[in-house]
């Protein structure tokens, strides 16, 4: 087991991302678990997709950061803004940073590369250079399973090579790995990279599969669903996932000098997911009956009848399969929420979100 050698409690935690997705439930986690404290949110709000939902995660944010004793603070800004990262680490100085910015979307980099070079390379470089001026604990930062590109080995291991990326996407998230380790053996910089597994849950991002099939079912339109089927992802809800990180956050690796005086680099890759791939049609039956069962969809509602089968798009893979023996090992936990539980609590959420409200 990994010595639980970072505090929470006290610190200024930096928190990129924090209106995405997992950042506004990371950061909710923190303001709920802490007693004392700062978390620093920091997001430029792009609209990559609505950002309304954006706003209302912040939303949530503010509820629960007015009944906790922990200090927070939202700063809206760009990672590639170098004097903005420099002066907002001159100012707070957080010890502890979780960079969860990142442009997102394995189809989209195929259209739009330049932002992912951007925000995931320069975005990335100036938070390093940052961490490097700078006191810092520990550095945990999202990687991806996309990295595993198209390894026919599963289920996907640390130790397995990612060296064949089969998007721009996934390719940044390896040269963020790159990136790290080189930082962490010249500045001796203590960094843990996490390799998500398809996240889902309530107000995720609409542009991942299951958000926008319950959409365009709820409006009677057509699912697509690729390679005909022939899919398996390891979903891991989002709840595993925040509870993998804050885990994480407090076991640093250890720094200490190799054999030849110099710093061995205190780094580290751990995957994040439930190990369990399900087959896509059987997740999107799941959803169904889920969306049936709160209301989202009627009771009859003609499944068959809106699918499609296409073939695969570029830039996928048929499958995603996790080796969590890593993180189980140094940190005793695996991800256990099951898809049924998981898209049941989206379905509630969903409903109340875009239905209740309009009544």
């Amino acid at each position: 087991m990994i010595k639980y050698n970072v505090e929470l409690n006290g610190k200024t935690i930096l928190v990129t991302g924090s209106p995405g997705f997992i950042g506004a439930n990371l950061v909710m986690r923190l303001l709920k678990d802490m007693t004392v404290g700062h978390i620093i949110s920091f997001d430029n709000m792009n609209n990559y997709y609505d950002v309304n939902l954006k706003e209302y995660r912040l939303a949530e944010i503010g509820k629960v950061a007015a009944n906790s004793s922990v200090k927070h603070t939202f700063i809206k800004g760009d990672l590639t803004n170098k004097r903005l990262i420099d002066s907002m680490f001159a100012e707070f100085k957080p010890t502890i940073v979780v960079n969860l910015a990142a442009q997102a979307g394995v189809r989209y980099s195929i259209e739009h590369p330049d932002v992912y070079i951007e925000s995931n390379i320069v975005g990335f470089y100036n938070i390093l250079e940052a961490c490097r001026h700078n006191f810092v604990e520990h550095l945990v930062y999202a990687s991806s399973s996309s990295v595993y590109g198209g390894n026919k080995k599963v289920p996907f291991s640390v130790n397995d090579k990612v060296d064949n990326p089969v998007s721009l996407y996934a390719a940044t998230k390896k040269s963020n790995e790159l990136l790290a380790h080189s930082y962490a053996k010249l500045y001796n910089i203590p960094s843990t990279g996490l390799r998500f597994f398809t996240v889902y849950g309530p107000a995720g991002r609409p542009d991942m599969f299951y958000y926008s099939a319950t959409k365009k079912l709820s409006e009677g339109k057509i699912i697509q669903i690729f390679n005909y089927g022939n899919c398996k992802r390891d979903f891991t809800y989002i709840d595993d996932i925040v509870e993998g990180i804050v885990r994480v956050m407090q076991g640093a690796p250890e720094k200490k000098n190799g054999e030849d005086g110099l710093p061995v680099p205190p780094y580290r890759v751990y995957n994040i997911g439930g190990g369990k791939p399900e087959n896509l049609l059987d997740y999107i039956s799941t959803l169904q009956e889920e969306l049936v069962r709160v209301g989202v969809l009627p009771t009859g509602y003609d499944f068959e009848g809106h699918r499609e089968l296409i073939p695969m798009q570029p830039g996928d893979v048929p499958v995603t399969y996790a080796d969590s023996e890593a993180l189980e090992r140094d940190f005793g936990f695996r991800p256990t929420i099951d898809i049924r539980v998981g898209l049941h609590f989206f379905a509630e959420w969903y409903k109340q979100y875009y239905m209740d409200k309009k009544r």
